[in-house]
């Protein structure tokens, strides 16, 4: 049976990227190559879908080729055991030297002095990165990771469904983007045309998604921290909006029942069922779309005050106490330009690098549709990546999926939802 990113996830400043990009100069990035490390062996563990693991291996087989007498061992891990296994090593004190970690992981883990600063080894490549994603992996202004890649989220339709409500056009760009108005008003025509089994939508929050929660937050003009990232700000109008418009989703009949965030299904396993019209769904899991019987195509996600998405992807930390130096070279290796351009082309992913950007790396994909996420991904902000990634990230994963949980099916009131929500993250990260 085939692995998808799908099946590995079943067990387990505030200027918009464009504004930054424009202001940020590329690098190359390219390897030096042909030296000679003697006979060292690095250990890297990671997870992986077929086609991120056959990235993996070529990559890997040409840094041993640069690196003379250096041998890489992977170690590809089910997601549901990976952390649970990283963190029993890192307390034993046998990590992987070189792991895959996601953006809001690396906080916690830098903050128990567990990965290797890499901040005046690799402080140089700063300027390469989209300036949010180098963000992701910094903690106290310092980097202990490089980011690998990202993945987002767009709107994904199904093309009979949306035409049988009357819907045959759509966004074509951010500027044209459904408004919140917009895309009720769409879904109000969806569920006058389709029967009771059918949805207008799914939204993507299930089994730990609860933060992607936190578009509509950001989308609305709120924040759930405040600027210190020291106390909760999801006590607002911009909240209340947020938290009111997506309840209706429930109180309207606009997305299942089952699809809240302590379902154990995914929303985009109700669309490829032919059971919702709309999904939110990431860019990763194109792969099995292709497999759908029905015609489909992507749109923007929906704004507000102003565009927002999640913060998808992952990054690679080296183990303090590790073989650090091999570890930086393999890092650095990994987000050179042709690196980066072989495993996110091959696996459906979006670059993290500047020099990238706007570029067609291969995806196999229908024609069209990467570039609706690419541009997606430059609604992401500082600003939010900084209320992502912080190390309590875990725990207030926690207190969202509960709450909203409550909101979305037992009644939970918007004043009490949001005012148990601030409690939550501020006890989380003080």
């Amino acid at each position: 049976m085939s692995v998808t990113r799908r099946t590995l996830l079943a067990g387990a400043g505030a200027a918009s990227l464009t504004t930054l990009l424009a202001s940020c100069a590329g690098f190359t990035g390219q390897p030096s190559g042909g030296s000679s490390k003697g006979s060292r062996t690095l250990t890297f563990t990671t997870w992986a879908s077929d086609t991120e693991k056959a990235a993996y291996t070529k990559l890997i087989a040409g840094f041993e080729k640069a690196n003379t007498g250096v041998t890489v061992k992977p170690n590809f891990v089910p997601y549901a055991q990976m952390f649970t296994n990283i963190d029993a090593q890192l307390s034993a004190g046998n990590a992987p030297d070189v792991f895959r970690a996601g953006y809001g992981q690396i906080g916690g883990y830098a903050k128990q002095g567990q990965l290797l600063d890499l901040s005046s080894s690799l402080g140089g490549e700063k300027s390469r990165f989209i300036p949010a994603f180098w963000e992701a992996v910094s903690y106290d202004g310092r980097a202990y990771g490089v980011p690998q890649q990202t993945d987002t989220s767009a709107i994904v339709y199904n093309t009979s469904l949306m035409r049988s409500a009357g819907i045959s056009s759509f966004p074509d760009s951010l500027d044209s983007a459904w408004s919140f108005d917009e895309f009720a008003a769409a879904m109000r025509k969806l569920r006058s045309s389709l029967p009771a089994s059918k949805f207008p939508f799914a939204d993507n929050w299930q089994l730990a998604g609860s933060p992607r929660w936190l578009t509509w937050l950001f989308a609305a003009g709120g924040r759930l921290l405040d600027e210190d990232l020291t106390k909760s700000a999801i006590v607002s109008s911009a909240g209340t909006k947020a938290l009111d418009y997506t309840k209706a989703f429930f109180d309207e009949q606009w997305v299942p029942q089952n699809s809240s965030t302590k379902s154990n299904t995914y929303a985009d396993t109700t669309w490829l069922a032919g059971t919702t019209a709309m999904v939110s769904a990431g860019n990763f899991l194109l792969p099995e779309f292709t497999g759908a019987k029905f015609d489909w195509g992507v749109t923007y996600l929906p704004k507000d005050v102003r565009g927002a998405d999640d913060l998808g992807g992952n990054a690679l930390v080296a183990t303090k106490g590790g073989d650090e130096e091999l570890a930086t070279e393999f890092l650095k290796y990994m987000v050179t330009d042709d690196a980066m351009s072989t495993f996110c082309g091959e696996a459906l992913e979006l670059p993290t690098l500047t020099s990238l950007v706007g570029k067609d790396l291969g995806w196999d994909a229908p024609k069209g549709v990467m570039p609706v996420f690419v541009d997606q991904a430059t609604t992401i902000t500082a600003a939010d990546v900084a209320q992502l990634t912080v190390p309590a990230s875990a725990q207030i994963t926690t207190v969202l999926t509960d709450e909203l949980e409550a909101a979305f099916r037992q009644g939970q009131s918007t004043a009490t939802t949001l005012r148990n929500i601030a409690a939550g993250v501020e006890k989380a990260v003080a």
